[in-house]
C-alpha cells in the first residue's frame, strides 16, 4: 500500500504513517461500478469503503415508499466507518452514484486498529462530522431554498467528486437527489440551460459551467463545503503517530 498521502482518500491521507501501517495491509483496492449497491438499509455493514475517485450516496427509503438522498460522499469521507463504533445495521442504503476506485477494509480489521490508535479513532470522529454537516445542511437548505438552487448545489457537490465538467447524472437520479418528481427536474433542468449553468450533451449527460452553476446554487453549498474542508483538513496536523507503541493488529 501506498503512503498515506497517496492514498486517494483525504481521511487515510490525514493519518500519520505509523497510524496508517496499522490499516495499509488489510486495505483492498475495489472498482465501484455505477449503480452498485454497497450497503443496504437494516442490513449488517460487511464491508468498510473510502472512495477515491468513486461517489457514494447515501439514500433513506421513507415510509412511503419514496427513495431520498440523504448526502453524497467522495474521497473526503467513507461508507460503513461507524461500524467501527461496534456491530451495527446501517440506517440507509449505500448505492453508487459514480463509478470509481475504492479502498475496502473489513470492519473486524478497521476495529481492532481502532482500539489501537488514537489518530484513527480522530478518523472516525472526523468522518462523522463531515456526514453530520452534509445532513444539517441538506435537512435546511430543503426547508429554506428553491427547487433550482438545491438542484445547482446537488450538481456541485458532484461535480466536487468527479473529473471533468460532464456529470454522468441522469434526471432520474436527480429526482432521487432532489426528493421530487421527475417533471420537476425537468422544468428546473430547463431553468438552467436557459441560463447557460448547464447544457446537455448527445449522450444526454449533464455538462456545467461553473461560474454560472455557483451563482445559481444557494449560500449553502460553499458554507458547507467550507465546513467540511475544516474538519477533514484541520489547520493543526499532528506530525507523531497516535498508534501505541508496537502496536500491530492481531491475525485473525
Amino acid at each position: 500500500m501506498e503512503h498515506p498521502t497517496r492514498v486517494g482518500n483525504r481521511l487515510l491521507a490525514a493519518l500519520p504513517p505509523a497510524d496508517f501501517n496499522l490499516l495499509a495491509p488489510y486495505l483492498r483496492n475495489v472498482s465501484l461500478e455505477r449503480d452498485e449497491v454497497l450497503i443496504r438499509s437494516m442490513e449488517r455493514i460487511e464491508q468498510i469503503y473510502f472512495p477515491c475517485s468513486a461517489t457514494i450516496s447515501f439514500m433513506l427509503d421513507m415510509p412511503n415508499g419514496q427513495t431520498v438522498a440523504t448526502a453524497v460522499i467522495g474521497n473526503e469521507a467513507a461508507a460503513g466507518l461507524l461500524s467501527a463504533l461496534g456491530p451495527t445495521r446501517s440506517e440507509a442504503t449505500a448505492i453508487v452514484l459514480v463509478a470509481g476506485t475504492s479502498l475496502q477494509i473489513s470492519p473486524a480489521r478497521f476495529h481492532a486498529a481502532f482500539s489501537h490508535s488514537g489518530a484513527i479513532r480522530d478518523l472516525v470522529w472526523a468522518h462523522t462530522g463531515v456526514l453530520m454537516t452534509q445532513f444539517q445542511y441538506v435537512g435546511a437548505c430543503n426547508a429554506l431554498h428553491s427547487v433550482d438552487a438545491r438542484l445547482a448545489r446537488w450538481l456541485l457537490h458532484i461535480h466536487d467528486r468527479i473529473h471533468g465538467d460532464t456529470l454522468p447524472v441522469t434526471q432520474e437520479e436527480l429526482s432521487i437527489l432532489l426528493g421530487v418528481r421527475r417533471t420537476t427536474v425537468t422544468q428546473v433542468v430547463h431553468k438552467l440551460r436557459m441560463s447557460r449553468a448547464i447544457r446537455s450533451n448527445r449522450r444526454g449527460l449533464i455538462e456545467i459551467d461553473r461560474p454560472r452553476l455557483e451563482a445559481a446554487a444557494c449560500d449553502c453549498y460553499k458554507a458547507m463545503c467550507r465546513r467540511i474542508d475544516r474538519i477533514v483538513s484541520p489547520p493543526e496536523r499532528r506530525p507523531h503517530s497516535h498508534a501505541a507503541p508496537g502496536a500491530q493488529i492481531p491475525r485473525e
